[in-house]
């Protein structure tokens, strides 16, 4: 069975955008997983198709209705799916590899695209929305968000990259960044290859890869070294 995403959205013409590029692309059109773009202005019920209001309380900017986005919601997701139904949105957890992972091994997701100044809080409870957050900044909407996010979960599905062992190495998957990448030519503008890449001798280079990870992780990110 294959991965299926449903995004629910007030632009799906911004879909599929760069997952359908690569090998992202190729990956749909084997199968492997599927993109499905719901226009969440289909399910409001006045004349006007508005789908926000005025914040209770006051306060600037508008808010997604409960109602509208609660049946939205109910057109792609039963009350037994199985996939997780998130809300891209900056106060969420953070977006991690290991999140990223553990969604790659499921059935796929219902992905909420949020807009304006927020989304109602009692659907965001009445239909258990995550909230995930791709980083410590505000964007105009959820739908690069959920691109980001869906490129995360994508990318390790099986059979999509064409070498499992392409991930296996990258930040983050041992709790490091990952080390420097080298390639022809030996000599660019001044700077060798260094020899210990070009010996020959692998358990060198794995130790040398490792090292380099560990600086790396020091010198940037020592928050992941505990």
């Amino acid at each position: 069975m294959s991965f299926a995403a449903d995004v629910i959205t007030l632009f799906p013409e911004l879909f599929p955008g760069p997952l359908g590029a690569s090998v992202l692309g190729r990956g749909a059109a084997e199968g492997r997983w599927s993109l499905a773009l719901t226009q969440l202005r289909d399910f409001a019920t006045d004349r006007h198709r508005s789908v926000d209001d005025t914040p209770a309380g006051g306060g600037a900017g508008m808010v997604l209705k409960p109602d509208v986005l609660a049946a939205a919601i109910d057109s792609v997701s039963h009350q037994n799916d199985p996939r997780p139904r998130l809300l891209m949105s900056p106060r969420g957890k953070p977006l991690t590899q290991a999140r990223a992972r553990a969604l790659a091994a499921g059935p796929g997701v219902v992905i909420v695209c949020g807009r304006f100044e927020g989304v109602d809080e009692r659907v965001i409870e009445a239909r258990n929305l995550e909230e995930i957050s791709i980083g410590d900044y505000v964007l105009a909407g959820g739908e690069v968000a959920a691109m980001v996010l869906l490129e995360a979960v994508v990318r390790l599905l099986p059979g999509v990259l064409g070498k499992d062992e392409s991930s296996a190495d990258e930040s983050f998957e041992n709790g490091v960044l990952e080390y420097p990448h080298y390639t022809r030519p030996q000599v660019f503008e001044g700077r060798d290859i260094p020899a210990v890449l070009t010996s020959g001798d692998h358990a060198r280079v794995g130790q040398w890869r490792a090292e380099q990870s560990r600086i790396l992780t020091r010198a940037r990110r020592p928050d992941l070294l505990g």
